[in-house]
C-alpha cells in the first residue's frame, strides 16, 4: 500500500476514529495471527469466527489501527487509533474502493469458469511488460480477497490482474463494485458452480457482469471458442476483441505440444509471431492466447508478449510437473470440474514415452448439484475411452463413480477406488514403476496433493 493516514483509511471506510489519525499506514490485514507493527487490523465476523476477540493482541502486537463494529469495555485503553464503523466487511470493502481510486492503477478484472487462475498468472507476466504489475495472490478471488488485493497495491504497481471468483448469483457485481475494472477477461462459462446457479445460461449470466461494468473507452476479451461469448459481448460497453485456438481476433494455431510445453503460432490479426509456453496441456494455450489479447489490446508488440509467455510460471498445483524416484507426477490438484478434468486428462493423455504407464488419480468435483452424479460417470467414462493405462479414484461415492465409469467405458485399463489418499500412495507406492506418468486432479475439497505427499513419504 502507498501510504496513507489512519484519517484517510477510516473516510474510505465510512467510519468514526478514535487516536490518532495523522499516522501513515502501508498494510491492512484481516488475520490476527499474522500481525505487523504499523498495520490497520479489519475485525471480521464470520459464522464460527469474530476477529473481536483478537482486538487486545493485535494492539499489543503494534497494529497503528484496527476496525471494528463494537467497542468492548474489556479492552481498556488501547494503544492504537480505533475506527468505528457498523459492519467491519462493508467497510474493508469500501477501504478498498475508496484506495483503488486514490491509487486509480489499471485494473484488469478476469473471471471464468476454468482457468482463471491460470490465465491472470499469464496476463499478469504479459502485462509486466509495459508497466509494474501485480496479481492477486493464489485464489484471493471472493469478497474478502479481492479487497485484499486491491489494499496491498505499492509504490509503482501500475497495473492489477484481479481474480474474481463466484459461486451464487450476485457476487460478481460485489467485487466489480470494489475494483471498478477498466478492462475484463472472461476465460469460459462452463459447469463449475452449477449447484448453486442452476443453468448454464445463469452462469453466463453471471460471469457477464464483470465485462458489462467495463466502462466505454474499456478493453473486453472474450474466449473466441466459447459458445456465450456473443452473448456477453452484447451487453458490453467497452471494445470487444476475442482470442482463441484456432480463431479470434488473436488465435493460437499450429500447436506443437511435447514433454515440457507447447509451441505454437500467436496471430493477431495479420501480425504472426512463434510462441512457447512451457507450462503442459495444450488447453493452457487457450489461457495464454487470452492473456496475449489483453496486452497488445494495452499496446504491448506481439514480440514482447511472446518473449513474456516463454517465462510464465503459473501458481502452485496447476499442471505442475514434480518428479519422484523417476515417477513423472503432473500435480494438478487445486480444482477441477466436469471441464477441467476432461482438459487434464487428454493432456495426461500425451505424455510419457512408449513404455510409460498414463495413470489418472481423480477425486471428486463439487459444486455440481443434481447433476453430480452424471457428470462424474461422463468423466470416467471419458477417462476410460483415452489412451491411458489407469484410472484410480480417492474419497467417497462420487468420486468411485470415476473409476468404476472408467472400467466400463470398453478399453482394457487398470481401475480401483481407494477410501483414502494414503491407501491410494501405498498402492501407487507398490505399482509404479521408473517412466510411469501421473496426473493429480479433483476439487479444492478433494485435496489430492496428499496423495504424492503421502507417496514421498512412504
Amino acid at each position: 500500500m502507498i501510504p496513507v493516514s489512519i484519517q484517510t483509511i477510516a473516510n474510505f471506510a465510512a467510519g468514526t476514529l478514535r487516536g490518532d489519525g495523522a499516522r501513515l499506514v502501508t498494510q491492512v490485514s484481516t488475520d490476527s495471527r499474522k500481525t505487523v507493527a504499523g498495520e490497520v487490523f479489519v475485525a471480521l465476523v464470520g459464522d464460527k469466527f469474530d476477529a473481536h476477540a483478537f482486538i487486545p493482541q493485535v494492539a499489543a502486537a503494534g497494529a497503528a489501527a484496527v476496525v471494528v463494529s463494537k467497542v468492548s469495555a474489556d479492552w481498556g485503553t488501547l494503544p492504537c487509533a480505533v475506527i468505528e464503523v457498523g459492519d467491519t466487511l462493508l467497510a474493508l470493502q469500501r477501504m478498498a474502493r475508496g484506495y483503488r481510486q486514490h491509487h486509480a492503477p489499471l485494473i484488469i478484472g478476469l473471471t471464468g469458469s476454468n482457468g482463471k487462475t491460470s490465465t491472470k498468472d499469464l496476463a499478469a507476466v504479459v502485462m509486466a511488460r509495459k508497466m509494474q504489475t501485480r496479481a492477486t495472490l493464489g485464489n484471493l478471488n471472493n469478497h474478502i480477497g479481492v479487497p485484499l488485493t486491491l489494499l496491498s497495491l505499492g509504490e509503482g504497481d501500475a497495473c492489477c490482474v484481479t481474480e474474481m471468483g463466484m459461486n451464487h448469483p450476485g457476487e460478481i457485481k460485489v467485487l466489480t463494485d470494489i475494483a471498478q475494472p477498466d478492462a475484463a477477461i472472461v476465460t469460459n462459462v462452463g459447469m463449475a458452480h452449477i449447484e448453486h446457479m442452476g443453468t448454464q445460461d445463469a452462469i453466463a449470466w453471471e460471469k457477464g457482469t464483470l465485462p458489462a461494468q467495463v466502462k466505454r473507452g474499456g478493453v473486453v476479451v472474450l474466449n473466441a471458442n466459447d459458445k456465450f461469448s456473443g452473448l456477453i459481448a452484447r451487453h458490453c460497453q467497452g471494445s470487444v476483441t476475442t482470442a482463441g485456438v484456432g480463431c479470434g481476433d488473436v488465435m493460437a494455431t499450429d500447436l506443437r505440444a511435447d514433454a515440457t510445453g507447447t509451441t505454437f503460432t500467436l496471430d493477431f490479426s495479420g501480425e504472426k509471431v512463434e510462441a512457447r509456453l512451457p507450462i503442459l496441456g495444450e488447453h493452457m494455450v487457450g489461457n495464454a492466447a487470452l492473456a496475449a489479447c489483453m496486452g497488445w489490446r494495452q499496446g504491448i508488440s506481439p514480440a514482447n508478449i511472446a518473449e513474456a509467455l516463454n517465462e510464465a510460471r503459473l501458481t502452485g498445483g496447476r499442471v505442475e510437473p514434480k518428479l519422484v524416484d523417476g515417477v513423472r507426477f503432473i500435480d494438478d490438484s487445486y480444482n477441477a470440474n466436469p471441464d477441467s478434468m476432461i482438459a487434464g486428462l487428454r493432456t495426461l493423455g500425451t505424455l510419457g514415452g512408449k513404455q510409460s504407464r498414463r495413470v489418472a488419480v481423480l477425486g471428486r468435483m463439487g459444486e455440481l448439484g443434481t447433476i453430480a452424479q452424471s457428470e462424474h460417470r461422463r468423466v470416467g467414462e471419458y477417462a476410460g475411452s483415452i489412451n491411458l493405462d489407469a484410472v484410480f479414484s480417492v474419497g467417497g461415492e462420487e468420486a468411485a463413480l470415476l473409476s468404476q465409469s472408467a472400467a466400463h467405458a470398453g478399453r482394457t485399463l487398470e481401475t480401483a477406488h481407494f477410501p483414502d489418499h494414503a491407501t491410494c500412495a501405498a498402492r501407487l507406492r507398490g505399482w509404479l514403476r521408473e517412466g510411469d506418468v501421473v496426473l493429480l486432479k479433483g476439487s479444492r475439497s478433494a485435496r489430492m496433493e496428499q496423495v504424492l505427499t503421502h507417496f514421498s513419504a512412504s
